[in-house]
């Protein structure tokens, strides 16, 4: 039995740590604030919630972020650094290290939480010009609340926080701390949705770069402070972890070094706005990465190594080197606080760089982009325009597919040179897709829309699924002896897992295929996904995703649940190409524009009648989308007649083998059933 003392003496570190990371980031903050003027009284006379509010907001900011960040950081580690078995979850209650890292993800979770909401009710006094003792505010804030953008972002991000910490109370298991820990990252993301980058001119790339910098961030920070805290629950574990998490941090410090650069061009009129005030914190963040940077490179250059010295102990389970990582990881939280104070600031303060001033027309108040000319011939390869997000996970996707491969060779094992190719050209596609004619141009009409469909829901994933992805990533990644949760372990458990054996019936994927098409384009999903930037990345995510899988379980050579046999497959492949082909037809017989208040208000030139061009996309899904069915089914007939080769091989073989004993049985069953007949 524990002593009542001991959650005391486990957080102990706490009580000292976290104040003064608050008052680093909190000095910063206001300073940094004063710089830019942030602080001070609205000019003109303009109304003016008051004092407490200005000073209030960014110093809660720094709490709101700070917990964030652990609440983030401590699930990431409970859910795969922290070594331990996860078969059961009554086993992780004996487990201290997972309960520890569990409980401190509820303790912060709840503060994010709490400054979350608070936030919200002082970001409303501050937009509102009302001090918090008026005596209309409280209702004019439950009106505006949910109706204001930045207000509704404030409220699902503290919800977010609510339901992790309340989740962390009660898990036990890895898995649970890893949904969890999905959960906070969400949280964190939708953040990004506010604030510079969501009204800036270039707002889809800002949002992007917003949201991979402080999901990086968060992990960074939030890894870092939750090692530190839980030292003394690790023991001997202590250098197991810090390298698992040294990995980690290396991603996130790439991850924020390229959206700040993206970050920083979008706000930044040039080099010469770097001697404003906004820029010169700028500078200083520049000048903390590059420090957390060589921090990062001293602890995997040496005190990863003296934490996997000699066994000796200093105290009951503390590591002999620990005291020198300790130093070092301390020292990088104070220069981590004070980036966040730094970015409270910024946050809070108007960038140098104007907003461009475009032509307004429809379509970039519709879609927040110019509307663009009428297509040529050569726009199929002279039109461009970059979605950084769709651009680096492409060529992500496709570099470390190649790495894969280039390990598997170093050491001696083949891989089929058309897989690799048939995965490039599945991520060259989509790239293209999404950033060339068809990204631009489906944004504004309907048969664009449907091709960019078409390439992203039935021939992109085709060429992806022949790749064989998962097959090489379980060959080419190294599975780890150290009990922590790896790649290779996440993606046998997602193979072996229960929701793979739902998702992986060709019923529900084949259902899933159509069904949701049918969903997304006759309800107002569809218009959610023209005109918000969260609805065009989710419409382009469950587009791959659904063609995938449907590819898949035709085609796919990679573990999973059983196949079906190669005629059922023919036979739900031509069932869900005839749904498909209806879906088509549908489109070009209709009366009932889709979309009527986007499609009907654009009144572009090259577009007189939007219906017409309706009835074109559906053209487009009936005739282009039957050829790659008619790829899937010539692979299945492929894959048939190689399974039947095979196994004519298999049983010619075992003949060699037995002196051909099942064929003389089944003689023998014959003769049997014939002097039966006679008698």
């Amino acid at each position: 039995m524990s002593h009542p003392s001991e959650p005391v003496q486990r957080w102990r570190g706490l009580w000292l740590l976290v104040p003064a990371a608050l008052a680093v980031g909190l000095i910063a903050s206001l300073l940094a604030g004063r710089s830019t003027g942030a602080l001070a009284p609205l000019p003109g006379g303009l109304a003016d919630a008051g004092p407490l509010v200005r000073w209030s907001l960014p110093l809660l900011r720094v709490v709101h972020d700070l917990a964030a960040s652990v609440t983030l950081g401590a699930l990431l580690l409970a859910a795969t650094m922290l070594p331990g078995s996860s078969r059961e979850a009554s086993r992780a209650r004996k487990e201290p290290r997972r309960t520890a890292a569990l409980e401190l993800a509820a303790v912060s979770g709840f503060v994010w939480a709490m400054a979350g909401a608070l936030g919200v009710v002082l970001q409303f006094a501050d937009a509102a010009g009302m001090p918090l003792g008026e005596p209309r505010f409280a209702d004019a804030l439950l009106g505006s609340v949910w109706s204001v953008e930045s207000f509704r972002i404030g409220v699902i991000s503290s919800a977010s926080a609510a339901l992790v910490a309340s989740g962390a109370i009660l898990a036990r298991s890895r898995a649970a701390a890893a949904g969890l820990a999905v959960l906070a990252g969400f949280g964190v993301v939708v953040l990004a949705l506010g604030g510079h980058a969501s009204g800036s001119a270039n707002h889809e790339a800002s949002v992007n770069a917003l949201a991979l910098h402080l999901l990086g961030a968060s992990a960074w920070v939030g890894g870092l402070a939750a090692l530190v805290l839980l030292r003394p629950v690790l023991g001997p574990s202590l250098g197991v972890v810090a390298r698992r998490y040294s990995t980690v941090a290396l991603w996130c410090f790439i991850a924020i070094g390229a959206s700040g650069v993206l970050s920083a061009a979008v706000r930044l009129s040039g080099p010469g706005d770097l001697g404003s005030p906004y820029g010169l914190l700028i500078v200083v963040k520049v000048v903390a990465f590059v420090l957390l940077g060589l921090a990062g490179a001293r602890h995997r250059q040496h005190t990863l190594r003296q934490l996997d010295g000699p066994g000796e102990l200093e105290g009951p389970a503390e590591p002999r080197w620990s005291r020198p990582f300790l130093r070092l990881a301390v020292g990088e939280l104070f220069v981590m606080a004070l980036a966040i104070g730094v970015a409270t600031a910024l946050a809070r303060s108007a960038p140098p760089a104007p907003e461009a001033v475009r032509e307004p027309s429809a379509a970039l108040a519709l879609t927040g982009y110019p509307q663009p000319p009428a297509p040529a011939a050569l726009s199929w390869l002279t039109t461009w325009r970059v979605d950084w997000l769709f651009l680096t996970v492409a060529f992500l996707a496709a570099g470390l597919y190649l790495a894969g491969v280039v390990r598997l060779r170093r050491r001696g094992d083949a891989w089929p040179v058309l897989r690799a190719v048939s995965w490039v050209a599945g991520w060259l596609m989509f790239a293209w897709a999404t950033n060339g004619v068809l990204g631009v141009y489906s944004r504004v009409a309907f048969s664009w829309h449907m091709s960019l469909h078409m390439v992203e829901a039935m021939i992109v994933p085709i060429l992806l699924v022949l790749g064989a992805p998962v097959t090489l990533a379980l060959r080419a990644l190294p599975a780890r002896e150290d009990g922590t949760l790896g790649p290779r372990e996440m993606l046998l458990g997602m193979v072996h897992s229960r929701l793979m054996k739902v998702v992986g019936n060709p019923v529900f994927a084949a259902a899933f295929f159509f069904l949701s098409l049918v969903a997304f384009y006759w309800t107002g999903l569809f218009e959610l996904a023209l005109t918000t930037h969260v609805g065009h990345l989710l419409m382009t995510a469950h587009f791959l995703l659904a063609g995938y899988l449907f590819a898949w379980v035709l085609i796919g050579v990679d573990p999973g649940p059983p196949r079906w046999s190669p005629a059922l497959r023919l036979l739900l492949l031509f069932a869900t190409v005839s749904f498909h082909a209806f879906f088509g037809v549908a489109m070009v017989s209709s009366g009932a524009l889709l979309a009527p208040d986007f499609f009907g208000v654009l009144g572009l030139p090259w577009v007189p009648d939007p219906l017409a061009d309706q009835r074109t996309g559906g053209a487009v899904a009936w005739a282009i989308g039957e050829l790659p069915s008619l790829v899937l089914a010539l692979v299945v007939a492929v894959q048939w007649s190689r399974t039947d080769r095979v196994e004519s091989v298999r049983r010619d073989r075992a003949a060699d083998r037995d002196g051909d004993a099942e064929l003389a049985a089944y003689n023998k069953r014959l003769s049997r059933m014939a002097r039966r007949e006679r008698s």
